[in-house]
């Protein structure tokens, strides 16, 4: 056996283990199932800023997986040094979201379930998960928090300032308290009476309030 006989044998014969129509067929459905996956994250995602690069990373992941799957499933030992190589890959960017990391292995399984060649399950299970988190994530089981950071000038003032809060707002929690020379700082936490804001303008009108801040915040609070 020469080196042009190797060379054939393991590399020609490669080829056309996936023929092409299954190539462009399982890429274009990987796209699909990735632009899909990428709607929901957007149409769920509740932070601050949304990150445009994270739901494009959820289209080329799907891709992704789906390339290297296609690969393995097609040579036994191609797919022993994949394992080889991936294991040394580490993904060392903070989820901040629990969220994100769902979305992250939906976009791995809906690769690897597309590469295996069962296109059925992939689309239907991608549209249930989708279907679940629409629902589930955007229900409100609360009002929204906010933070009310106001600077009075003593006790009086703030007893004067709390009380207005609890007449104007649905509940009124105070969650910090600075005490300074001349001065009184406290964080409250508040649920807005019909999203209405017009309370902060009464409450910087009161005697003895020299400023307050209502602040959206956005977390996990047990009702």
């Amino acid at each position: 056996m020469n080196f042009s006989d190797i060379f054939k044998s393991s590399f020609l014969e490669n080829v056309t283990a996936v023929s092409a129509f299954d190539m462009v067929l399982s890429m274009a459905l990987a796209f699909c199932l990735g632009l899909f996956i990428f709607f929901v994250y957007k149409k769920t995602y509740q932070g601050v800023m949304f990150s445009t690069s994270f739901g494009v990373t959820l289209v080329a992941l799907t891709m992704i997986t789906n390339l290297v799957i296609l690969a393995v499933t097609s040579n036994v030992v191609l797919s022993l040094g994949m394992v080889g190589a991936l294991s040394i890959v580490r993904f060392r960017t903070a989820i901040k979201e629990p969220l994100d990391i769902a979305f992250l292995f939906w976009a791995i399984a809906a690769g690897i379930v597309l590469a295996a060649g069962m296109i059925p399950l992939a689309v239907f299970g991608s549209v249930v998960i989708g279907v679940v988190l629409i629902l589930f994530v955007n229900r409100k089981t609360h009002t929204q928090p906010y933070i009310v950071v106001m600077t009075v000038d003593d006790k009086a003032a703030e007893d004067k300032a709390v009380a207005f809060l609890k007449e104007n707002v649905n509940k009124c929690v105070t969650k910090s308290k600075t005490a300074r020379a001349g001065s009184v700082e406290l964080n409250m936490e508040v649920r807005l009476k019909d999203d209405n804001t017009d309370f902060v303008n009464g409450l910087t009108s009161l005697n003895g309030v020299k400023s307050a801040v209502l602040v959206s915040y956005n977390g996990d609070y047990m009702s």
